[in-house]
Order: C-alpha cells, then structure tokens, then sequence
C-alpha cells in the first residue's frame, strides 16, 4: 500500500501487527487482533484509537458566537466555555454540509471537529459565512496529536496519568478542561467520544505523540488495555445508531431525517437552513433513520440493499456490521416515516436472498445513554 500520509504513531501500528486501510490518503489501522477483540475490550475495559486524521477548525475572534449561533443548528452562543456540542452546519435547504462537535475553549473562540473527509467542506462554508464579521476561520491541520481512550477502565487509566478529578461531577459527560497529562502541559481532556461507553479524548501537540502512545499503553497494561483500529470503531459506533456522515448522511440529508432533531434549535432567531427545516417539521420527514436488527451475527447486509416492508421497498440500508456486543448483524438505513415505528418488521435484500429484520428507532446497545455517563 503506497500511502504518504502516516500518523506519528504509524510505527508503533506496524510494531502491533496492524492491518492498514486508506483513510483520506493515511495508512489508518483496520485491525491489529481481531475486530470482535478490540470492539469487546473497549466494552468491558478499555480501548485506544488514533484518529489523526481528524483535525480541528479554529473560529475565533469577537463576533465568533454570534456568527457560529447563526451558522450551526445548536445553541452555540449558550455553550459554556469547557463544554461540547453536537450539532451540524446545514446550508439553506436544510441539507447537512456536515455533523460536527464544538469545543467552546474560550468566549470568543471555539474549535470544531468536522467528519475527516468534510474539513474542506466545513471551511469554505464557514469562510463564506464570515464575510464582514470580525471572525476568523482557520484549520489547524495535523498540529495536534489525538488519541481517544474509550471503555469502562478509561478513567482508571487516565487517573494514573494526570491529578486532576476525572469525577462525572468534576468533568461531566459532553465537557472538557485543560490539564497536564503524562507530564504534556495543557492538553485538552475531553470527555467525548464514538464508542457509547465512558470515554475521552486527548488533543496535545503532535511532538509529544510519541511520549503520550508509551504512557497511555503503560498505565493500562494491568485494566486490559488494546489498541483498536477502524473496524472496531466501526461496529461500536452502529450499536449505538451513530451517524457516519458520507455514509448515514449527506447533503441531501436533513438533521430531522436523520434523527438528530434534537440538535436543533428552533427558538433560536436564525439559522442556516431554518426555514426549510421548520417547514419539514411542520409536514414531517418523508422518510428517517432507523436501526436494524437482524437474527444473527452472520447476516450483514450490503449497503445499498433494499429494505422492504411486506413486499414493498421502503428504504435503502446505508452501513452495516455485526454488533458483537448484542450477538446481531445491524444495520443503518433510511424508511418511510411510517414504517420507522419500534418493532416493524422488515426484510433486507442480502447475496443469498432476503434477510428478515427489525426496526429500532433508538440504539440498541444502552439506548438511554447511561453507560457513557456513569
């Protein structure tokens, strides 16, 4: 595989064995062991994944709440500092341009995590929008260095690296704080993350990447502590009905659809895409996201694969993987709003004929959400 981008612990993957994988353009690790063992060590202890390639977008400067409260969905002018939002940039139709996580680090300054292959997307939308205002739009590119520590035994690793109270009272679930960690001065803890379990996220400076693989590694060697590649992320992230934007969604997607309605904000005076969201909630989504349980682990449809109801297509299924932690092949897909009710029974079109499985609106793996804030 001839890949010029490498994460600065590429060498540390090949040392563990991994199988690599093209992810825009870096050799990003697949799997070291197995993806069943990675996905289950990250539910019952603790797992590690790199995701360099995931880089942060810089809005700051004084009207940077001002402009992000009419560029993003949420309430990002009433984010406190030291806390995340999930939200998504929508142009004027409502489509999503991307989901993305904020990180307000300061009043007048907030750093964004776009999906990877949406960066350029995100900032030439933002850069448009700031035309005028005093606001400035910048992607920090691959300064920082990001691994994310997720899993049941995560706090118990982190506490071995760094004195500050990793409490959920102390550093709440969707908040962050600056701290020393591994001897790294001022890298962000955040408390985030893509697995559905406790979990966080550590941005530092790309030197000291290195440095913070060997201490993370040696703090978790007796909690059971793995590497994990993409394919574990992968099958997490479907038990928890986790969007994948260029996959679950695009720009013809709408929050509403894809089931992120709670994410926005309709109080708020404008937005990017509020009118055509606020009619479409007023007539109801055509069609939504939904979770699909199929029988067993064996059965993992293809994307693309029809979804039928009695006989009659009513959906396409978007990703799927098997769900080792609930024992089924799950898939994602977009129905008719009338058949995504818990429970519908449907059929997927697979290889050797058509596979039988249910619809859940909610995730299935935890769907109230108290695993990963506990």
């Amino acid at each position: 595989m001839d890949l010029i981008k490498r994460s600065p612990y590429h060498h540390k993957f090949v040392a563990q064995g991994a199988t690599f994988v093209d992810r825009l353009g870096f050799a990003a690790p697949l799997v070291f062991t197995s993806t069943e063992e990675e996905h289950r060590a990250t539910r019952e202890a603790v797992g590690v994944f790199d995701v360099y390639y995931q880089v942060a977008v810089e809005v700051a400067g004084r009207d940077a709440a001002r402009f992000l409260q009419e560029a993003v969905v949420a309430d990002a002018a009433g984010q406190p500092v030291g806390r995340a939002l999930y939200t998504s940039l929508c142009d004027d139709s409502g489509g999503m341009i991307d989901d993305l996580t904020c990180f307000r680090l300061a009043p007048d300054r907030y750093w964004l995590f776009p999906t990877p292959s949406r960066v350029e997307a995100v900032v030439a939308a933002l850069t448009a929008a700031a035309a005028g205002q005093a606001v400035v739009v910048t992607n920090l590119g691959y300064r920082n260095a990001y691994l994310s520590i997720q899993g049941p035994r995560s706090r118990d690793l982190l506490s071995a690296l760094t004195d500050i109270d990793l409490s959920t009272a102390a550093l709440p679930y969707y908040s962050f704080t600056i701290a020393r960690v591994a001897d790294v001065p001022n890298a962000l803890l955040s408390r985030t993350g893509y697995s559905g379990e406790l979990g966080y996220e550590l941005f530092y400076p790309v030197e000291y990447a290195e440095h913070v693989w060997d201490r993370v590694f040696a703090a978790g060697a007796s909690l059971g502590v793995r590497a994990c590649g993409l394919g574990a992320l992968r099958t997490l992230r479907l038990e928890k009905k986790y969007v994948l934007y260029g996959l679950d969604a695009n720009a013809t997607t709408t929050p509403l659809e894809a089931g992120l309605s709670w994410t926005v904000k309709f109080d708020k005076p404008r937005f990017a895409g509020k009118d055509a969201l606020a009619k479409q909630r007023a007539s109801g989504p055509a069609r939504r996201l939904v979770l699909i349980e199929l029988p067993t682990l064996d059965m993992v449809p293809p994307v693309g694969a029809a979804i039928a109801v009695h006989g009659r297509e009513v959906g396409q299924v978007t990703s799927a993987d098997r769900g080792y932690s609930v024992g089924k092949a799950l898939a994602l897909g977009f129905v008719e709003s009338a058949c995504a009710q818990q429970g519908q029974a449907v059929t997927l079109a697979g290889a050797q004929g058509d596979l039988p499985g249910r619809i859940h609106v909610k995730a299935i793996y935890d769907p109230e959400g108290s695993r990963l804030r506990c």
